[in-house]
Formats: structure tokens, sequence, C-alpha cells
């Protein structure tokens, strides 16, 4: 009897587990007849290319459900944000912000990237019934309003890396990727995608720091939705016992890219008629001209070096808040800090003291002894600097030999 006994507790289970899973499947998609399985659902992974806007530069990617049986075609979107929320800016600077999965049907969600002429495409995952059922239920059970937040994080946590995970945890095998000979790093990979956009990327380098310089994994690469589509298109799943299936089955282009549209939405983001290279480089160049009036008429006007010092020291203290305070990653070493820090702020009174009694300030000594290690080291240390940074060094480092030059004539006339 205890033999039958277990057969019959085991099955018992059986029927309860595939109760519950025919359940979860009604529950998501319209109702059917449970003998009837569904062998029209397909799951696939959408990327969409990037848009003009600071947040589309790299791209996009959602999960796609589609069922012909139960006319269903929804798109689970893990990159949803809300402006309104309470202080949504203040925890995005400290890293503490929150995105949401959100459902949405599949027109509405093609209506968007339409509309700003992004490309759509999608890879129908080779998933097994079983497999497509429990990713639905997982994605589901994600989109429960006490589920549906998570902390965002742009490397680790966003919209494609969550995908990819519920993918890969809804699987009945193992997914493996390809790899690759040329490794990068998040800045060379944030590189490809501002491209065009200068201003966006001088901000991003600013304030990323030696963190985001150190060489890749293939699976580190999956935070960018392009790299998570070349790797998903050759990716495949082992099942074991020496088989393995392609993890995509097929690959359509839902949406093709709009030239016109894109560059109608380009148009519309502000913009600036110099990059920021350019403009630090003429400000040098307006620096030297200044310091040869300044040697010919023996004064110094103490009016620039007091919004120099200024702009210096705030973006000094925006580099070392996020240092400090933030949990973004990448921010918590920046070498850029000899350059850009707060200390200026300190010695504005002291500069501005100095120069309306035409007496030398130590200050810039101090500074120019800093900024000529920066320029004579920054070469050998291990962050990759931005262009940018040379030429605003070189600007703050020939105000303080002005300086410098200009007290030393003052000794030399006085004496």
């Amino acid at each position: 009897m205890r033999p039958f006994m277990k057969r019959l507790f085991l099955y018992i289970l059986y029927v309860c587990a595939l109760c519950a899973g025919v359940r979860a499947q009604t529950d998501s998609l319209p109702t059917a007849p449970a003998e009837t399985p569904d062998t029209t659902l397909r799951v696939s992974l959408l990327t969409c290319s990037p848009g003009p806007a600071t947040y589309e530069l790299y791209g996009h990617t959602a999960i796609r459900v589609r069922s012909e049986q139960y006319r269903y075609d929804e798109v689970y979107n893990y990159g949803v944000f809300d402006f309104r929320q309470e202080h949504f800016v203040w925890h995005f600077v400290l890293g503490e912000c929150d995105y949401m999965v959100a459902r949405e049907g599949y027109p509405y969600f093609e209506f968007d990237y339409k509309r700003r002429g992004s490309s759509i495409t999608e890879q129908v995952l080779n998933l097994q019934p079983r497999e497509a059922l429990a990713l639905v239920v997982a994605l589901e059970e994600n989109c429960r309003l006490e589920n549906c937040t998570y902390r965002y994080n742009i490397f680790r946590s966003n919209c494609t890396t969550k995908a990819r995970d519920m993918i890969e945890s809804n699987v009945f095998g193992r997914i493996i990727y390809p790899a690759r000979s040329r490794r990068n790093t998040f800045r060379t990979i944030l590189h490809q995608f501002t491209a065009g956009s200068d201003w966006d990327e001088a901000g991003n380098d600013l304030l990323l720091g030696v963190e985001v310089d150190t060489l890749l994994t293939e699976r580190d690469e999956m935070f960018s939705p392009i790299y998570m589509m070349w790797y998903a298109d050759s990716a495949m799943i082992d099942r074991g016992y020496q088989r393995y299936d392609p993890l995509v089955r097929e690959t359509n282009i839902l949406l093709e890219a709009d030239a016109a549209r894109m560059a109608e939405a380009t148009a519309e983001e502000p913009s600036f008629p110099l990059s920021p290279q350019a403009l630090c480089w003429v400000l040098v160049a307006l620096g030297v001209l200044l310091a040869a009036w300044e040697w010919r008429r023996r004064r110094m006007v103490w009016g620039v070096d007091v919004v120099l010092m200024t702009l210096q020291g705030l973006a000094g203290i925006l580099i070392v808040f996020m240092m400090l305070f933030s949990e973004h990653p990448g921010v918590g070493s920046n070498w850029q800090v000899w350059v850009l820090n707060p200390l200026p702020l300190l010695f504005i009174p002291a500069v501005v003291r100095a120069d309306r009694r035409r007496q030398p300030c130590l200050y810039h000594t101090f500074s120019a002894a800093i900024l000529s290690a920066f320029l004579l080291l920054s070469f050998i240390l291990p962050q990759d600097f931005p262009p940018v940074i040379y030429p605003l060094a070189l600007l703050l480092l020939s105000r303080a030999i002005a300086h410098l030059c200009q007290y030393s004539s003052f000794s030399t006339h006085r004496s």
C-alpha cells in the first residue's frame, strides 16, 4: 500500500501544479478551455534603436507576448519612470531612482517609436510552450502593484538586464552567449551611442570616473540594448544531454527607421552651436589674449577670475558630491577632481584682495602646481579622460601663470 499511496500523493501534487499553471495562464490571457494548449503563444525580445533625447540615446529593450488564439498582444516594459514622482531629480542624482515594469498594448508601444523615427527589431525566442507560459506568468507577477518597482542602475539593473534576467530564469536550461575577442569598457560603449551628442557625452565623461574604464565581460556588455540584441542573436540554450537550441527562432523588422522623423525630433532638441571641446579651446585663446592685454596694462582683471573660480568650484562640488554620496555606478573615483574641485570657492576673497593690492597670492602657486601635475600625469593615470578636460585645465593654468608673471613683474618694478 505504501508505494501506491506515495504514487497517489505525487499524482495529486502534479494535478495541483498543472491546475495552478492553467489558472495563471487564464489570469493573464483571455479565458479559454484549459484542455486546449496555446500553440500560438510567442514571446519576443524587442530592441528599439536610439532616439535624440538624452534618455533615448542608448536604445531600449522590452518583451512582447503574443497569442493568436487569445488575441493577446502586449509589451512588458521595464523602462517606465515618472518625472512627477516626488523629488525625482534629486533621487536620480543620488542613484536612488526607482523604475517600473508596465504592460501596454503593442500598437501603443509601436506608435511611440514610430513618432520619433526609431526602428523596432523583434527576435522571436525559441521557447517551448511550457517555457513561454512560465515566462508570461512571471511577467504578470512582476507587473503586480507590489512587485512592479525596482531600483534602477544604468549598468547592472536597467530595462535590458531585467528583460534578460526574466528570460534566463524561465528557460529550462542554460543560455550560452557567444564569446568576443574584443573587449569594451562602459565608457567606450557609451561613446558609441553619444557620438554626435557632444554635450551629453561631455556631461557623462565629467561625472564618470575610473570604474567605467575597466574591461567588461560579455555579460557586462549586455546592459546596452543593441549589444543584448547582438548577443541574443547567436546565443544557444543548453538543454542538457548535448542538446543545444538557438535562443532566437527568427528575427523580424517590425518598424523601419525613419530618417526624416528622426531629423525632426533631433531638431526639436536644444542645441549649442559649438561643441564643448571647441568652446573650451575658444576660451583658452581668449584667456591668452586677456593675459597679453593684462601684461601690457600692468593690471589684472579679477572679475574674470571670480567667474572662472566660481564655475570651477561649482563643478567641483558636483563631482565631489557624486563621489561621496551618489549610488550611481562609476562615479566613486574621479581623477578629474584635480582640475574641478570646490577649493577655488574658498579662495575667491583672497584672490580678489591680492589683485586689488597688486600682491601675490599663494593660491595661484598651488593651482599652477596641481594643474601642471595633472597635465603631465594624465596620460599614465588609470582613467580615460575626455578631450574637454585638457583645454579646461590649460585655461585655468593660463590664469594662474598670468598672475604669477604679473606678480613677478610688480616685484621687479618696485625693487
